[in-house]
């Protein structure tokens, strides 16, 4: 019995899963924790990075613009690592472009730990995020795959929680780590790579994906593509997005991943910095607020995990649409209320975990929607093009709102304001299809 075969039956494990989807779900939870463990890392010490590295005493102002500068390279480095690393994925093989990627955003963790200004800290945060962004991508493309057939929303819900994980992980870091400075916060960063390019030694490509590469080398074999079908199919996958069979999905993608984006960088990026600005108004300062601001992340991120792990359940119930906007109105309803609602920050603790439920969870649409509007040939570009073209976009999100800052009075008006443009996602969930009954397609 051939291999391929093996890993689709059903075994006697826990839930009825084989071994290898259980491996496949541990390692994309695992990289996607990993993902976000980085970006809330990079939040947790932007303002005692960038006191040092600005040198003096730079005024809040400052800290928002080159904060924002900084923001916006790690998440252009994740839009056109996202980018290539999609397109790759549809080449070459999940499994490949994921170990990739890994390797690639642990090295540049690591070494932003070792940059002496601003502008080196901005390259290797670009650099780390090109392959930040291809682990999401590809890992969406892969659990995808391997689940296609039985409880695929529930499990790419799950899977989602290593996002919301990130923070939990990266205020343990910074309550343990912190206290001995913000490069060391970065060293740690690597650490947890390790484990996974272990464990994604010896696993093989989802049969979705080896029936696509059976597909071409046939076609290759037969000297070319001849009928009109064939040369669709072996057309370069993203010039395929804009077909007209696709390119009203990659339009409805796109606008649903530009609203969600928009609405959580700016609270990922500057969420501590207006935390340790409200325990301030309090005579909490200092190293004594560290406690108090880990303890707010690991709250949101908690919330988090209760959303992506609920979405998939609910879509399953509801539909992806109708899931989709509820968790968005959510997110601006929240969001509000925490950023203009609160004047101390005893309140803090309770609101933070509601917000994190509704702005992190609708992340678990990007990997159950979006994978169920395109084929296998062009998915892992598809998911990565409306990811990436929303985050090259995004990527200026952070930025405007640190520059934001002066005009709106503070920081909590302008992250009100980019909260917000969740309106966006909720449009193009008005508009596009609905897929809860719709198989994989392949």
């Amino acid at each position: 019995m051939q291999y391929e075969e093996v890993r689709s039956l059903p075994a006697p494990g826990l839930l009825g899963l084989t071994s290898y989807q259980w491996k496949i779900f541990l390692v994309t939870w695992l990289g996607w924790a990993l993902d976000s463990t980085d970006f809330g890392l990079f939040a947790f010490v932007l303002r005692p990075a960038l006191t040092e590295l600005l040198g003096g005493n730079p005024s809040p102002a400052q800290i928002g613009q080159v904060g924002g500068y900084l923001a916006m390279a790690g998440l252009l480095g994740w839009a056109f690592g996202g980018f290539l690393f999609g397109i790759v994925a549809d080449y070459i093989g999940r499994v490949r472009a994921l170990a990739l990627s890994i390797v690639i955003f642990s090295v540049f963790t690591a070494c932003q730990g070792f940059a002496h200004s601003a502008f080196q800290l901005g390259i290797f945060r670009f650099l780390g995020g090109l392959g930040t962004g291809a682990e999401g991508i590809v890992g969406i493309a892969l659990t995808a795959e391997v689940f296609a057939n039985k409880n695929r929303a529930k499990v790419l819900g799950l899977m989602m929680t290593g996002g919301a994980f990130g923070p939990l992980i990266g205020g343990q870091i910074y309550s343990l780590v912190g206290p001995f400075g913000w490069r060391y916060v970065f060293f740690v960063g690597i650490l947890p790579a390790i484990l996974l390019l272990i464990l994604r030694r010896g696993v093989p490509e989802p049969d979705h994906f080896s029936a696509v590469q059976e597909r071409r080398a046939a076609v290759r074999e037969a000297g070319g593509a001849t009928s009109h079908e064939d040369r669709e199919f072996m057309r370069f996958p993203f010039a395929q997005l804009f077909s007209p069979a696709l390119r009203f999905g990659t339009f409805v993608g796109l606008l649903f991943c530009l609203g969600t984006l928009l609405s959580i960088w700016t609270s990922q990026i500057w969420l501590p910095t207006i935390q340790t600005m409200m325990l301030q108004k309090e005579n909490i300062t200092g190293a004594a607020a560290i406690p108090y601001v880990g303890n707010g992340m690991m709250l949101w991120g908690l919330g988090g995990i209760v959303g992506y792990a609920s979405f998939g359940f609910i879509a399953d119930v509801i539909g992806r649409r109708l899931t989709i906007i509820l968790f968005n109105i959510g997110a601006i309803a929240s969001g509000l209320v925490l950023y203009l609602g609160l004047d101390t920050y005893s309140w803090y603790p309770l609101v933070l975990p509601i917000f994190g439920c509704f702005v992190f969870g609708v992340f678990s649409g990007h990997a159950v929607y979006l994978p169920e509007l395109f084929p296998t040939h062009v998915r892992a570009t598809a998911v990565s093009f409306c990811n990436g073209s929303g985050r090259i976009i995004t990527s200026f999100g952070p930025l405007v709102a640190g520059l934001l800052v002066v005009p709106f009075g503070s920081f909590n008006n302008a992250a009100a304001f980019m909260t917000c443009f969740a309106v966006l996602s909720i449009i193009a969930m008005l508009i596009g299809r609905e897929t809860r009954d719709d198989e994989l397609p392949t």
